[in-house]
């Protein structure tokens, strides 16, 4: 990695050097006012220093991106023609047809229903605060459940007759259904969901109802996570971050440094007992230098100990743990050690860092194994390279765990911050 730092009149100069000097492809890591230097230094206003960072490459790879980017663009191409004959035979449709109405027992098509399921979602936050009038408080008739099946829907061709609206609430239901396993939400999950909004609502209850149930049902499952704790008169909290190779943690504690040091004005100290990756803890050595907060790389439980209580005037230890296989049984000991080494007086926390591209089967294996460490809250990084979310509802039912925070880039300190209930689930829900 080639970290170099510019200084320009404001922040958007001094990028610009950055840019020019190591490309486009550089991750900012710092940005702070600097005083001018003597002499004259009364004469002179304050400059804006941006420190920047570029990982160093193959030669090689230059090719590879422009094949890359070359045959992404050439897949656009086609998309867009794709999009363009498909909306042309859409328009002669329409001039044919001055009217589509669906039939009793079909199916609206998939566009009709993406829209439909769109405007609940719009109205959504006004039902909500409307809290279904007095006149719908009356006990819920229990309405005969509802179970969509996964793949080719079959219309009952039974002797009792299905009203319109009852036909209308199946097909909505079913979109619900259609949605919420398309973000990936395990299956399970998502019966239990569309089982209970029927089970709440009354027969002939609008389709809003049902996604309201949906929604807050989602909502309180994801739950209100604790956060940071706030320091205390006994001395700083240590906050461990545990979890798998590969998914971020030292630039999330980075971040999280970052936004205690520099945007809430705390006293910070970063620890790493990562002694087994290459040039793992010079990467938080680097962040700490930048950050100016106190650094130490910690070899045993008894240098733990110590070094909290060398740093017992800050109000925030962060300390970096080594990522592995889950599957290691003698790293999870070692990092329990580690944990049990302090004595009870110090508040501790645990943050559990996942990456939101693990496959569902693989996160429940993780958070199986990190439950013998300790009770954790749970950090979800890369939201940016996914498509589906749906991985953030499962683990948390199944960990019972709250998120407390997500990232979605690289940079320090602002691709962090508080997990969103309300704007995950209606993205979960087919919104925006």
């Amino acid at each position: 990695m080639i970290i170099k730092k510019f200084i320009g009149k404001n922040e958007e100069e001094a990028t610009a050097l950055a840019k020019k000097d190591l490309g486009e492809n550089l991750v900012i890591m710092n940005v702070r006012k600097v005083k001018a230097k003597p002499p004259f230094a009364f004469l002179k206003s304050k400059r804006v220093e941006v420190t920047a960072a570029i990982e160093e490459e193959d030669p090689g790879m230059e090719q590879i991106r422009r094949i890359a980017r070359a045959q992404v663009s050439a897949q656009e191409k086609a998309k867009a023609e794709a999009a363009a004959s498909d909306k042309s035979s859409e328009t002669v449709k329409t001039s044919v047809k001055p009217e589509v109405k669906t039939a009793p027992g079909s199916s609206a098509s998939s566009e009709d229903k993406s829209r439909v399921l769109e405007e609940k979602l719009d109205n959504l936050q006004n039902i909500l605060e409307k809290k279904l009038g007095p006149s719908e408080e009356a006990k819920p008739v229990k309405k005969p459940e509802v179970k969509p099946e996964p793949a080719a829907e079959k219309e009952q061709s039974s002797g009792n007759a299905e009203t319109e609206p009852d036909r209308e609430t199946s097909r909505f239901l079913r979109l619900l259904y259609n949605t919420m396993i398309d973000n990936d939400i395990d299956e399970k999950l998502v019966n239990e969901l569309i089982t209970g909004a029927g089970d709440i609502s009354k027969p002939g209850a609008k389709l809003d109802h049902y996604l309201s149930a949906v929604y807050q049902k989602m909502i309180l499952r994801f739950g209100k996570a604790e956060g940071i704790a706030d320091p205390g008169a006994k001395g700083p909290v240590v906050i461990f971050f545990i979890g798998p190779t590969g998914v971020g943690k030292t630039t999330t504690i980075a971040k999280v440094a970052s936004s205690l040091s520099v945007n809430n004005k705390k006293k910070v100290a970063l620890l790493t007992t990562d002694t087994y990756r290459i040039a793992a803890a010079d990467q938080l050595r680097t962040y700490a230098s930048i950050l100016e907060v106190p650094f130490r790389v910690i070899y045993s439980e008894d240098e733990l100990s110590i070094a909290c209580d060398d740093f017992k005037d800050c109000e925030y230890i962060l300390v970096d743990t080594a990522g592995h296989s889950h599957k290691s049984e003698e790293l999870l000991i070692k990092q329990k050690s580690f944990m049990e080494c302090l004595p009870e007086t110090v508040t501790k926390q645990c943050f559990l860092v996942l990456s939101a591209t693990t496959k569902y089967k693989d996160l429940k294996k993780i958070v199986d194994n990190y439950r013998s460490v300790s009770e954790f809250q749970l950090i979800f990084t890369k939201l940016d390279e996914t498509s589906t979310l749906g991985s953030l509802y499962n683990i948390t039912c199944y960990s019972d765990s709250s998120i407390a925070f997500v990232t979605c880039g690289q940079n320090v300190p602002d691709d962090i911050e508080t997990f969103n209930a309300q704007r995950i689930v209606k993205q979960l829900l087919g919104g925006e």
